[in-house]
């Protein structure tokens, strides 16, 4: 297989993974179709792996700038219900309609809030016991053997550079 058969099976598959409807065994089976030497494939890999990773962070990068977006969006929102809540308040107008909307000033369900004031007795405290991770990290790296631990062996991953 020539080089440019090698590049145009790379940027076929390189579409399919674009595409959410194919499905993993159908890839898997494009790549295992592509001949040539491990060296190529996983060069053809790795060009894959950059691109999706440049995707991927161009995605999550536009998502903060919407997140941003939203926030403000929101944050205008509260601005403007506020006004209207002080408005509403200020002249006793609690409780309208209009051709488009109804309005009105009512008490929020749930519980009430609570404040603490001060200490509080022992009766109305509760004890949260947690386990000392750290603790146990360490006895078990210092050779101690735990009947209710262990170390997990490490897991290994591909770094391409």
């Amino acid at each position: 297989m020539n080089i440019y058969e090698l590049t145009g099976n790379y940027e076929h598959l390189l579409n399919m993974l674009y595409d959410e409807d194919v499905d993993e065994k159908a890839l898997l089976d494009t790549l295992e179709s592509i001949e040539g030497d491990i060296e190529d494939k996983a060069d053809g890999y790795a060009k894959i792996i950059k691109e999706l990773e440049t995707q991927s962070n161009a995605r999550k990068e536009e998502a903060k700038r919407l997140t941003q977006s939203a926030k403000t969006i929101d944050n205008r929102i509260k601005m403007l219900k506020s006004n209207l809540f002080n408005c509403m308040k200020i002249t006793g107008k609690t409780k309208f309609t209009t051709n488009l909307f109804s309005f009105s000033i009512a008490k929020n369900g749930g519980k009430q809030a609570l404040t603490i004031d001060g200490d509080v007795p022992e009766e109305y405290t509760k004890t949260i016991v947690e386990n000392d991770t750290f603790k146990i990290r360490q006895a078990l790296e210092n050779g101690k053997k735990l009947s209710f631990a262990h170390l997990e062996p490490k897991g290994e991953s591909l770094r391409i550079r």
